[in-house]
């Protein structure tokens, strides 16, 4: 079981996402007001605190959202689990589509570190049902419902 640590939304794609606290996850789109938001498989974008926090430990002066990360949590390695794992937090279930994705080389992160964790620890989930999550909230992987 895992805990939600930030909730992030970013008006325009290639900016930075912003902890907003709470989310409205719309079924087969996306959270509401999140550019990365569409009918396709990345609808929202989930990484693990513990990962981010290891980054950190590095020398990275990150905040959330700077991975593009819509979802923090922390408890939950998502790494680990296998594409089709279903996550469910409150009445939101989402389904993994993807784990990891090519990285900007260009990016501030990746300029400042020499690298960047979003294109080995991050994942990438559909929206299979809908609702709200709030920071704080719980998140626990589920057999498929």
């Amino acid at each position: 079981m895992g805990k939600v640590t930030a909730v992030c939304i970013s008006p325009e794609k290639g900016t930075q996402k912003q902890n907003i606290g709470e989310g409205v996850f719309i079924e087969e789109f996306g959270i509401e007001g999140d550019a990365h938001a569409g009918k396709w498989h990345r609808q929202v974008s989930l990484l693990s605190q513990d990962k981010i926090e290891e980054f950190r430990a590095r020398g990275a002066e990150v905040e959330d959202g700077a991975f593009g990360e819509n979802l923090v949590v922390q408890g939950i390695d998502f790494r680990s689990l296998p594409v089709g794992t279903r996550l469910r937090c409150n009445d939101v279930i989402l389904e993994m589509t993807q784990i990891g994705k090519e990285c900007h080389h260009g990016c501030q992160i990746f300029r400042k570190m020499g690298e960047c964790i979003m294109p080995r620890e991050g994942v990438f989930a559909r929206v299979i049902h809908g609702g709200r999550i709030r920071v704080g909230d719980e998140m626990k992987v589920v057999d498929n419902e």
